[in-house]
């Protein structure tokens, strides 16, 4: 049964491997190759670009990002325990949720009087 499972764990991982570089390869030896200037041209929504495109941003951009991403997943955690807070037993996983849920708003408050989501 364990060989089994490590066996197939092998082959699946191989093929994830050795699929996506086949086909790039495939796709560079097999695809059209007609360069032309309006192909290397820069092309963005079908307008010619105001500014230069290596331009400093604020570091604002970024660390709403990180914010947003890192607040998304931390509530992503929050749908399996909805699903598990059906069947639980008791309000023990009611009072880990509120320590979560407190845990993420200190946090969120903690951003905000750091003046973080704040644009100028």
């Amino acid at each position: 049964m364990q060989d089994t499972l490590v066996a197939s764990l092998l082959i699946v991982l191989a093929l994830a491997a050795i699929v996506p570089c086949a086909m790039a390869v495939l796709g560079h030896l097999l695809g059209p190759k007609r360069p032309s200037d309006v192909k290397f041209s820069v092309y963005e929504c079908g307008v010619q670009p105001q500014v230069d495109a290596k331009r400093r941003f604020s570091v604002k951009f970024y660390q709403v990002a990180v914010l947003f991403v890192v607040f998304d997943v931390e509530v992503a955690f929050l749908f399996p325990w909805a699903i598990l807070f059906r069947s639980s037993q008791g309000f023990a996983m009611l009072g880990e949720m509120f320590v979560f849920l407190g845990i993420l708003a200190i946090g969120l408050y903690y951003v905000i009087k750091r003046g973080a989501l704040e644009w100028e």
